[in-house]
């Protein structure tokens, strides 16, 4: 009798590339895979993979009955979350957000899951957004909340809100008190994200149109690490001017008058285009729901 594990373990080891990866990700050992596979061609009497290669290739046969088992996997998937209510809906759900999100609204968005999926196994990671997205590529992820740079007909994407930031620095930094224009930033240490960061890939992109030199940047792939420069008294930097309210409130930072102003960036939850059933469709809404980049939740740093 053919087992969805074993159907499972084709799928895997033609997605991931090799029987190791596999077990990995079906949290079993390498033999257990191989003999799942060894009982399926059994079962038809046939090679699934072609033994003679040193990575895991399909036959012609094998990439047929791939075909299939897709089919059945997903049906399976569909009926279950269709099907079951969600109160009683047991599987991983793995979660990317973006450090931003982590440090404002993530908690509100997990409350809202746990309350309507409470079997549901969340699986958070807080990565940079180039990491999260390349994760989910590789079906690492499930679901994702990233700067919506992102533009693959293979992915669905539910816009969030948006983030308006401001140039900040300590109180003492400067003493420069009017407008200026964003070319004169050149004049000072400026604190930025990477370009594997999606607000530093967007904001990257947004100084070389306006022909902004910076030849002092100093480049952080941690938000709060580039706050901890930015309060050391280091330079200039982009921050959440909303989430850094109470900072400023403090007279820990204060805002500089730059123009033209930095763009806000939009934020997207992302989920793979496949998988567009009701629990990936009720994530993308509660997280809609829960989109708020104004509270930090390290507001007494």
């Amino acid at each position: 009798m053919i087992t969805f594990k074993q159907i499972e373990a084709l799928y895997w080891i033609s997605e991931l590339g090799n029987f190791a990866a596999a077990a990995e990700k079906l949290h079993t050992t390498q033999s257990a895979i191989s003999k799942r596979i060894n009982e399926l061609e059994a079962a038809f009497g046939m090679s699934v993979f072609d033994r003679t290669r040193r990575t895991a290739r399909l036959t012609e046969k094998g990439s047929e009955l791939l075909l299939m088992a897709k089919d059945l996997i997903e049906m399976r998937d569909e009926m279950l979350e269709r099907m079951a209510n969600p109160k009683v809906l047991h599987k991983r759900f793995r979660i990317g957000v973006t450090e931003l999100t982590a440090l404002t609204w993530l908690p509100k968005l997990v409350k809202m899951i746990e309350e309507n999926y409470p079997r549901l196994i969340l699986e958070p990671q807080v990565e940079l957004s180039s990491v999260l997205f390349d994760k989910m590529s590789d079906d690492l992820l499930d679901f994702i909340i990233v700067p919506d740079i992102h533009e693959d007909a293979r992915f669905k994407v539910q816009p969030l809100g948006s983030v308006e930031n401001a140039w900040m620095c300590t109180p003492g930094y400067t003493d420069i008190q009017g407008p200026m224009a964003l070319q004169d930033i050149a004049q000072f240490n400026v604190l930025m994200q990477g370009s594997r960061s999606g607000t530093g890939l967007i904001y990257d992109r947004w100084f070389s149109q306006n022909k902004v030199q910076t030849s002092q940047a100093l480049i952080s792939s941690n938000l709060i690490a580039q706050l901890g420069l930015t309060l050391s008294g280091f330079g200039i930097t982009y921050l959440p001017l909303k989430a850094m309210s109470s900072l400023i409130e403090q007279g820990q930072l204060r805002t500089l008058d730059i123009n033209p102003k930095l763009p806000q960036v939009r934020y997207a939850a992302i989920y793979r285009a496949d998988r567009d059933s009701q629990l990936y469709k009720d994530v993308a809404d509660y997280a809609k729901q829960a989109c708020d980049f104004n509270r930090f939740l390290l507001s007494g740093y």
